[in-house]
């Protein structure tokens, strides 16, 4: 499990470069959004990456590798909207957003470090396309919490699925980077 440890760290740290630009250009005008947009912009996301996989043919040369990182940063922002609420203005700084996100993701790898234990690594036999398919699973879930105005009767929370989104992403990216390197067993990106 060391090896996931780092390969999740080397992901995790190309979502968060992306994040701390995006920061950068943008701010945290993110900050407006409600759960509810940001869980659209996943999914809008996750269903671009399910047709590239189901597409023969691709309009932009490009793989899934942009909106995986998307997926995490996206579900990232989520976990903190969660925590501090949704505002009228960007409130946040690039220090204090970067310090959310870091705090929220080392939550999430712990939470995929148990689970990780727990389950074997069984992701590690999984196709990217199931792990694309998980995540709709998931935001489909999200959505039907939030129509139901975040009422659960036996559900995990909002929260543990966007942790999910986020630990199915990274793997997905820890798949896609073996494949490119021609080191994983089979061809896990179908």
């Amino acid at each position: 499990m060391a090896d996931t440890s780092n390969q999740y760290n080397d992901q995790i740290e190309k979502c968060r470069q992306l994040f701390i630009s995006k920061m950068h250009d943008y701010g945290s005008a993110w900050r407006i959004l409600r759960l509810p947009s940001l869980t659209d912009q996943i999914f809008i996301k996750a269903q671009r990456i399910r047709g590239l996989q189901q597409n023969a043919e691709r309009k932009i040369a490009e793989d899934e590798t942009s909106e995986f990182i998307g997926i995490v940063n996206y579900s990232v922002m989520a976990l903190i909207q969660i925590e501090k609420g949704v505002v009228a203005q960007p409130d946040l700084s690039l220090e204090e957003a970067t310090q959310l996100y870091d705090e929220h993701v080392a939550r999430t790898k712990q939470l995929m470090m148990d689970k990780n234990h727990d389950y074997g690594e069984a992701w590690r036999d999984m196709r990217v396309s199931s792990l694309t398919d998980l995540i709709l699973q998931k935001l489909l879930r999200v959505k039907q919490i939030e129509n139901n105005k975040g009422k659960t009767l036996v559900s995990e929370g909002i929260d543990a699925n966007y942790q999910d989104m986020v630990n199915y992403a990274i793997f997905a990216l820890i798949h896609l980077d073996e494949s490119k390197e021609g080191g994983s067993k089979g061809n896990k990106s179908e």
